[in-house]
């Protein structure tokens, strides 16, 4: 009882500094989810978790890892992976985390799109959404760079090669971004200090900005159904209705969330400890090395679809075109012109729109990490172009679309 009694007190001296009571009204116990939702809703606290798992293991792997160019690769290969006390495992966590956050991602991307979650007042939870995407991609990437293994190497030579924007030559900026004319000590630095606090910082100020732009308009539903939060909230509490169609997020969809993060885990878990090879290229084993290029020079599995509408193309145009294809999901809210919010396999055109644009991007991710050459080009080609007819073609179909 005095437990208790002490607990509340605590509570309530916070409460009249932090109205934590408040807070906890407007976050949690009348912050109202609808409740004709599936399993996919919970992807962004699948996110936030594996986001928290990276922090964490990232921080036992910055007690020991060096970021200088002569130590960098064997403080990785060998002192956290031989010499200190489970350094295998936090390793194996942080890089399978690093993968699947992206899978999180384009599962959760994919989700809003087939919902139309961007639309009708949530444009801004599709931007901030958007711009997580970037960040993150940044992150990985900064992040991939520090093993300075032979990949790290010669993927940071192409990545920032970019910057050059082909004819303009403005190898001056390319300099400036590595600290030098190839990628050496001041690079890695850099890109050690991007990836273990910059963007960390901004990834977490974007998740709050995500969440805050979530909150206002409300979490979308699969049917696309929109109806009055507060009253129907009203109704729920005062027991008027007999079936709600608005649920709590705390503890009622909470609950739901846990549970699929309980799955989520198990599989997470599986691959940390059977199949962590997927998220560790082979080639990075090897100490970076300036003088000796691979044969074939690839980024990891979630940069291909774009790296590949990269290739295909001539210097300028392919540039170009790599360039259209990082922004063009910001602009999703703007180009689809339908007036509807509901699933696209209600919305006629879109429904074919939706399901050809994945199975392109799957084609284009498979064609990354093939070498560039015969038919394999020809492919690339041909699903980067059908990438940009589909970009196209969306305001066309959706103008045309009926109010269902």
């Amino acid at each position: 009882m005095a437990h208790f009694e002490k607990a509340n007190s605590i509570n309530e001296w916070m409460d009249q500094r932090l109205a934590v009571n408040t807070l906890k009204k407007v976050m949690q116990t009348e912050y109202w989810i609808p409740k004709n939702i599936n399993f996919l809703w919970a992807m962004g606290m699948v996110l936030a978790a594996t986001f928290g798992i990276l922090l964490v293991s990232g921080i036992f792997l910055l007690m020991y890892y060096k970021p200088d160019v002569n130590m960098a690769f064997d403080s990785v290969n060998y002192t956290i992976m031989t010499e200190v006390g489970y350094g295998w495992l936090w390793r194996h966590i942080h890089g399978v985390a690093a993968s699947l956050v992206f899978l999180v991602i384009y599962i959760h991307m994919f989700t809003g799109i087939y919902y139309g979650s961007y639309k009708k007042g949530r444009e801004l939870i599709w931007l901030s959404g958007m711009l997580l995407f970037v960040t993150f991609s940044a992150e990985a990437f900064s992040g991939y760079m520090l093993p300075w293994g032979q990949m790290s190497y010669w993927a940071g030579m192409v990545i920032t090669n970019l910057f050059s924007a082909g004819s303009l030559e403005l190898y001056g900026l390319v300099e400036w971004i590595r600290g030098d004319y190839v990628p050496g000590d001041a690079f890695l630095t850099r890109f050690f200090m991007l990836h273990v606090l910059l963007l960390p910082l901004a990834i977490i100020g974007l998740i709050v900005l995500h969440f805050g732009t979530l909150r206002i308009p409300h979490v979308n539903n699969q049917d696309g159904e929109e109806f009055d939060f507060a009253e129907a909230a009203k109704l729920y509490k005062e027991g008027k209705v007999k079936e709600s169609k608005v649920i709590p997020f705390s503890p009622v969809f909470l609950s739901k969330d846990v549970f699929v993060l309980g799955v989520y885990f198990i599989l997470f878990f599986y691959l940390v400890f059977f199949h962590f090879e997927f998220a560790m290229d082979p080639v990075n084993f090897d100490p970076a090395d300036g003088l000796k290029t691979p044969p074939h020079i690839y980024p990891e599995w979630y940069f291909l679809w774009s790296y590949e509408i990269l290739r295909p193309f001539p210097k300028d145009p392919g540039l170009v075109a790599f360039g259209i294809a990082q922004v063009i999901f910001l602009m999703l809210p703007f180009l689809d012109r339908s007036p509807n919010v509901a699933p696209a396999s209600r919305r006629g055109l879109f429904n074919v729109w939706f399901w050809i644009m994945l199975l392109d991007m799957l084609v284009l991710t498979v064609m990354g990490k093939l070498p560039p050459q015969g038919i394999w080009n020809t492919i690339g080609l041909v699903a980067a172009l059908v990438f940009f007819a589909l970009w196209i073609a969306l305001p066309i179909i959706t103008k045309s679309e009926k109010k269902l």
